[in-house]
């Protein structure tokens, strides 16, 4: 003969018996209104949270990402420089580099500040770039992004390629001449006069990045080395490689293949304050959007608490009926946690959404209070990018799942603990 005692009613982990109840108690009637606009208000704080978060987080991402490329596209992730004699062999070096397993390809360079000016506006700062039309055609952010003209035959065009920005500012179009002055000119009886000289304009890039676009000048490798006083030499030789987070592994076979004393600096160490920088503007963001979700669930347990106050009464009821401490622990846990998961999940899904089209709704908001939203004048690039990683998404997820759930266990204890005489008597 079976002896088991019979399950009391709301037994086993979320039963349908739970469910029905926590579900009822999160339909809101006339009466707990003000425990409905606080449920209202903990899932928009959450949802908002966790999509605030989804969105800062991708277009943090997508500005390191887009500024990696962009700078890595144009200047090399090692770069040689000379210790002791001029770098009068550079070719050679170039070409012995060229052989190490993992690079890319070596350019040689010559750069040079200057004064730029055009038709119109006053003179801009810009950096002159010496480079061989071979190795400009394998900056493929350049050459991939040729808005007028071209760059064959850039070695002997005796012209110059400059930036689409730079080109609008001094109102210079393809085939225009554009003035580059230069401190280091002739040595004269009077001292040294700077060298001034007019370059046509064979071709206008746009890599969208505007510090690039606005202040740098491609000139062919011959006429940069005559125009800066280095016949014979090069400045520096930059080194591209596969895979730029491994440039320490290729500097000994570098140094090796270089055959001579230089100095070799990479990619991190240049723009280390830089992207130190936005790391910390990263974390310190994350930090400072999560209390968007703290607060929210803050929200969930005064929610909560007030309504297991209200529900004392069915509490105590359910408990006489035979529920358990833990049945009724799980009914509330399950009602805050649903209102957690539920926030969540939207809060996802709209981050997706506006991670997705973040560039149309930064012009729809540029149109319809007619100021230009991220200005490039003022920011690298010329679009607002954005980028989400799986792996952070997921880690967004989880905190704010964790909130909502620690949020609901304090309530759920205080109604599991309640004694059923006691609420029945002051009823």
């Amino acid at each position: 003969m079976n002896t088991a005692a019979p399950t009391p009613a709301g037994a086993g982990p979320f039963s349908a018996f739970e469910r029905l109840v926590a579900w009822r108690y999160l339909r809101s009637r006339r009466k707990e209104t003000v425990i409905s606009v606080i449920a209202t208000i903990s899932f928009l704080g959450i949802m908002l949270g966790v999509a605030t978060l989804i969105v800062v987080m991708a277009v943090m991402n997508g500005f390191r990402a887009e500024l990696l490329s962009r700078i890595l596209g144009i200047n090399g992730h090692l770069v040689i420089q000379p210790m002791d004699m001029p770098l009068d062999d550079y070719a050679a070096i170039a070409e012995r580099v060229n052989g190490v397993a993992g690079v890319r390809y070596a350019i040689p360079m010559v750069d040079g500040q200057v004064l730029a000016s055009g038709a119109i506006g006053a003179g801009v700062g810009a950096l002159v770039r010496g480079i061989r039309g071979a190795d400009l055609a394998r900056l493929s952010v350049v050459s991939d992004n040729i808005r007028q003209g071209s760059l064959d035959g850039f070695d002997v065009s005796e012209g110059v390629a400059i930036g689409q920005r730079m080109a609008d500012g001094l109102g210079l179009a393809l085939g225009d001449i554009i003035t580059l002055v230069s401190p280091d000119g002739d040595i004269t009886p009077m001292g040294t006069t700077p060298r001034v000289k007019g370059y046509p304009i064979v071709a206008v890039f746009e890599v969208g990045m505007s510090e690039f676009d606005a202040s740098v000048v491609f000139m062919p490798f011959a006429e940069a080395q005559l125009f800066f006083n280095l016949e014979g030499r090069a400045q520096t030789i930059e080194v591209f490689v596969d895979d730029p987070d491994a440039v320490d592994q290729l500097r000994q076979p570098v140094e090796t293949a270089a055959q001579r004393p230089i100095f070799l600096s990479d990619w991190r160490q240049r723009n280390q304050t830089f992207f130190s920088a936005l790391q910390v503007e990263r974390n310190v963001m994350f930090m400072i959007l999560t209390l968007i979700v703290l607060v929210a669930a803050l929200n969930i347990i005064s929610g909560l608490i007030m309504l297991v106050k209200d529900k004392g009464r069915d509490i105590a009821i359910l408990r006489t009926m035979g529920a358990s401490r833990g049945a009724i622990l799980r009914i509330f846990l399950m009602t805050g946690a649903a209102i957690g998961v539920t926030g969540t999940v939207a809060g996802v899904l709209l981050g997706i959404v506006i991670c997705l089209n973040v560039e149309s709704i930064r012009q729809f908001f540029s149109w319809v209070s007619g100021v230009v939203l991220f200005n490039p004048e003022l920011y690298f690039l010329s679009q607002l990018p954005a980028k989400m990683d799986v792996r952070e998404t997921l880690s967004v997820v989880l905190m704010a799942l964790g909130l909502s759930f620690l949020a609901t266990i304090f309530p759920a204890w205080r109604a599991a603990r309640l004694d059923p005489v006691e609420a029945l008597r002051y009823e």
